[in-house]
């Protein structure tokens, strides 16, 4: 059984939930623009909102790759 390396998962992880908290706070802040309609305030939003999804999703892949022991991406190149 693989050993999981906490202490390299803490630096993807932090970065994630900044930038996760982020985006959606700027989506949240959008739904408050005056003198726009609400369908564009919506279209607005859904972009830091994809941001964010992006961010989990890559965060996911690099908790894969610390599992697998691949730590180090430049390896591949």
């Amino acid at each position: 059984m693989k050993q999981i390396h906490w202490k390299k998962l803490i630096a993807p992880l932090l970065i994630a939930v900044i930038l996760t908290v982020y985006y959606l706070i700027i989506s949240a802040s959008c739904l408050f623009l005056p003198g726009i309609p609400m369908i564009l305030k919506l279209v607005i939003a859904v972009i830091p909102i994809a941001l964010a999804s992006v961010i989990i999703y890559v965060l996911l892949e690099r908790i894969e790759e610390i599992r697998n022991g691949e730590e180090d991406d430049l390896s591949k190149y």
